[in-house]
């Protein structure tokens, strides 16, 4: 770690790097800021995944204790699941990094990560370090203890079974490993050349009530949360709940609940506390030397005027200069950065740099406006203006509330590097653990904006200079103003039509790939080529693109694949034109809560190739969390329509009756999504028509379900129990319990073998009993477990089938698993034998 870094300054640790304009605080924040700066002690809360803080205890430190407090998520959330879309792996991690930056946009605490990837549920720690490199984690964790500086860290799971998650309890593991570690200057001395070594006073474990579980006692130590705050216009326990709400894609809304609670904390490591969290953190302005500053801030914060906040600001500058005299540079870094703040708030300063286009070129000129306004009494000047690599003086006053335009044409720099998470922008060291391209980014939830106009401005005396990033601002008729960073792409991308493709044995592939042009540069002469592991598979030529996107369709030839000895293809693509070779296919997420995110991957395609057969035509569907299965079951060649309320009870037959079972007759199979019974709130009045249709000969498959929040209480015709059961091993050994029975013979013969190739899980919420009626069809354990024999249960119901699997069909299937897909439509096509 930290061995092949260049020399770089590195910024203070304020890391709310995604906001696209400086805008002032309303009056309310900037008092609670200025509170803050007046008290030094900071908290480091420290757990495993977005979600897993308690929004509750982080929103009193900040706003009630006036501490500075950070969340550091060991991982990203990537191994979760996704209840707003089909996103999984880094996709899922990006979402879910900006569902914790918008909840900290809330309660007001910075966010960290270390590069451990959320690899899937484990069951204990042994099972966890076999994936995480103990070391590099703890040296992450010792990287953000040393920047962030923390003098208590609180754990919010313990390192035991109680945790209810193998990388729950690991984080407590290296949370108590690098508390030790971090002062140690012989731990990591590499990390040395940036920063100095620290030691927290404490490390505190934040017990709890989860379920059935109790971890709190009355001998622990005790805070009171959740008082009103009138200057919030509620209580921390309402603030926490808008601010848990925010993970949507976990569906992890949260009742904003008023009134007073008890947090209690268990000992850990350190100095014990006694009476409050901070007993023996004598850390105050007047005990490191500056009565002075505690002097000013007494002063500033006791004649604070809400309404004319800029008069705070002769006082505040004068204060500027006692910070910028500190002697300490990382204190003095880290508060000059939190004072400047304060002071353009108290200015009321806004500035932008914004153009009409969501995406640009790296070399291509681009028209940008400035905007700024100052709202304060005292003048701010704009003394110089710097514009990527051009600099302009300019001396302008700006005056109270008048809005100052510069327009300005830019050409962006032609090395600009393309928009992407830091984390994702090289191929991943391992599965568990992310590559970085400058371990100095370690910790930041994100990169700073490399493009950014650079504004000089004089206030008073003092000097300042403020980054805007270069942003793409639209109206939308329903959001009104939109700002986002710009996003640069490359000059061309590609991107199959599809994610998966499905070839059966004795056919050729065709493939359809879009070219997007970005730029307007005439490419002539292109080619196209397709690669299989490193060897040529075909090639095109493509005369000109004329500046415009274009769809290239290819066909591979069955003699071509017949020659490549495997189930499982990924196919690569580039395009080469004027000497350069492009090969990148963007991934862009947009959702209504989240900024526009994207990344770059290779422009690759998934094939699933041999002796696929599926019987059936026309399927219907349920929709559950973030389903792929739909979109895969069409690109096997099957008519899917998804369900909705009038299918089953819209239409009357000529008689005045319901004539809904007859609409549901016509499916072959019909499928519940994951989790439908946890998403669906309609299901309830559906199940009966469901169950009717599988009695009179239907075929119905359903994926599996939570027992939290659902919406059914009985989901078979038979009744089975869903437990936290699952096998977590992807490659565990799979035995077959019936292998003649006909789900496993028609229209796919299924062997061991197709339970090779497996990723991430088996699968999850196992049913642990279950009606007589049932036939389970598989047994299988994670390593020195007992065997469960719950993860497929078939029933036969009057004329037809009742198939409840909780494999995990969902991860399998959209990475192109030849033997799950084999399984799966056999599954479909019951009835069909």
């Amino acid at each position: 770690m930290f061995k092949k870094v260049s020399t770089v300054f590195i910024l203070g640790f304020h890391t709310v790097f995604s906001a696209q304009q400086v805008r002032p605080s309303k009056s309310s924040e900037i008092y609670r800021e200025l509170k803050t700066l007046k008290h030094l002690p900071k908290v480091l809360y420290l757990a495993a995944h977005p979600d897993d803080e308690n929004t509750g205890l982080l929103s009193w430190l900040i706003n009630d204790q006036n501490v500075e407090t950070g969340y550091l998520s060991l991982t990203r959330g990537d191994g979760g699941q996704n209840l707003l879309g089909t996103e999984q792996g880094p996709a899922l991690g990006l979402i879910r990094t900006h569902e914790l930056l918008e909840a900290r946009k809330l309660d007001g605490a910075q966010q960290f990560f270390t590069r451990a990837i959320d690899f899937g549920f484990s069951k204990n720690t042994t099972d966890t370090f076999k994936q995480w490199n103990a070391d590099s984690i703890t040296a992450d964790v010792v990287w953000v203890i040393r920047k962030f500086r923390p003098d208590v860290i609180i754990c919010r799971f313990p390192p035991t079974a109680a945790a209810g998650h193998g990388q729950h309890a690991a984080s407590a593991v290296v949370a108590e490993k690098a508390f030790k570690l971090a002062g140690d200057k012989n731990a990591f001395p590499d990390q040395l050349k940036y920063v100095n070594v620290w030691q927290p006073k404490r490390v505190l474990w934040n017990t709890f009530r989860f379920g059935g579980v109790n971890t709190t006692a009355e001998n622990q130590l005790k805070v009171t949360v959740g008082q009103y705050d009138a200057q919030l216009g509620m209580g921390y326990g309402e603030l926490a709940g808008l601010s848990r709400s925010l993970h949507k894609s976990q569906g992890a809304g949260t009742q904003s609940v008023a009134g007073i609670r008890t947090e209690y904390f268990s000992h850990v490591a350190g100095e014990p506390a006694k009476t409050t969290l901070f007993d023996g953190v004598v850390k105050t302005w007047t005990s490191q030397g500056n009565a002075d500053i505690d002097d000013s801030l007494d002063k500033i914060i006791s004649a604070f005027n809400f309404n004319n906040p800029d008069l705070s600001l002769p006082a505040l500058l004068a204060l500027r200069k006692k910070v910028m005299a500190l002697k300490d540079a990382e204190v003095k870094q880290d508060k000059l950065k939190s004072l400047d703040n304060i002071i353009l708030s108290c200015a009321g300063f806004m500035g932008e740099v914004v153009t009409n286009q969501a995406e640009a070129v790296a070399g291509d000129h681009y028209k940008f406006r400035l905007n700024l306004v100052s709202r304060a009494e005292n003048p701010v000047v704009l003394e110089h203006v710097k514009w990527l690599n051009q600099s302009e003086n300019l001396n302008r006053k700006l005056s109270k509330d008048s809005l100052i335009t510069i327009q300005h044409d830019i050409q962006l720099p032609a090395d600009s590097a393309l928009t992407e998470p830091y984390w994702l922008a090289k191929p991943a060291a391992n599965a568990a653990t992310f590559s970085v391209p400058n371990d100095t980014l370690i910790g930041l939830p994100e990169s700073e904006s490399p493009l950014n106009v650079v504004l000089g401005l004089k206030i008073g005396s003092e000097n300042f200079q403020v980054k805007l990033p270069l942003s793409f601002k639209k109206l939308d008729p329903v959001r009104g103003d939109v700002v986002e960073a710009l996003r640069i792409v490359p000059a061309l991308e590609l991107k199959f039509t599809q994610p998966l493709y499905i070839v059966k044995e004795n056919e050729d592939l065709h493939l359809s790939l879009n070219v997007k042009v970005n730029s307007n540069k005439p490419y002539s002469n292109g080619i196209l080529n397709l690669m299989y592991n490193g060897e040529k598979v075909g090639s095109a030529n493509v005369s000109s693109l004329n500046g415009k996107d274009t769809t290239i369709n290819y066909v591979i030839p069955k003699t071509k694949l017949a020659t490549i000895n495997s189930s499982r293809l990924q196919l690569d693509a580039n395009y080469i034109a004027d000497g350069v070779t492009y090969n990148k296919k963007q991934v862009l997420i947009q959702y209504p809560h989240l900024p526009s995110l994207q990344y770059f991957a290779p422009a690759t395609v998934t094939v699933m190739k041999g002796d696929i057969q599926a019987k059936v035509k026309k399927v219907g569907y349920i929709e559950g969390a973030g389903d792929f299965i739909p979109d895969f079951l069409r690109m096997a060649g099957i008519q899917v329509e998804v369900l909705k309320d009038e299918d089953f009870y819209g239409n009357l037959d000529e008689s005045g009756g319901n004539g809904s079972q007859n609409k549901l007759s016509q499916y072959d199979a019909i499928v519940l999504g994951v989790r439908a019974n946890n998403t669906e709130k309609k299901l309830g009045r559906w199940m009966p028509f469901l169950w009717s249709y599988a009695k009179d000969g239907g075929n119905l498959v359903m994926q599996y379900n939570t027992n939290q929040d659902t919406t059914v209480d009985q989901l078979g015709m038979y009744n089975f129990s869903i437990a936290n059961k699952r096998v977590t091993e992807e490659n565990a050994v799979v035995t077959l319990l019936k292998p003649n029975h006909k789900l496993l013979n028609f229209p796919n013969k299924i062997t061991a073998d197709d339970f090779k190739g497996w990723v991430q899980e088996r699968g999850a919420y196992f049913p642990a009993q279950w009606d007589a009626a049932y036939e389970p069809l598989f047994e299988m354990h994670d390593t020195d477990e007992e065997p469960l024999q719950g993860s497929t249960l078939y029933a036969k119901y009057g004329k037809g089938n009742f198939i409840y699997t909780p494999l995990a069909f969902f991860r399998q299937l959209p990475a192109g698993n030849v033997g799950a897909a084999r399984l799966f439509l056999n599954f479909l096509s019951a009835q069909k034998n």
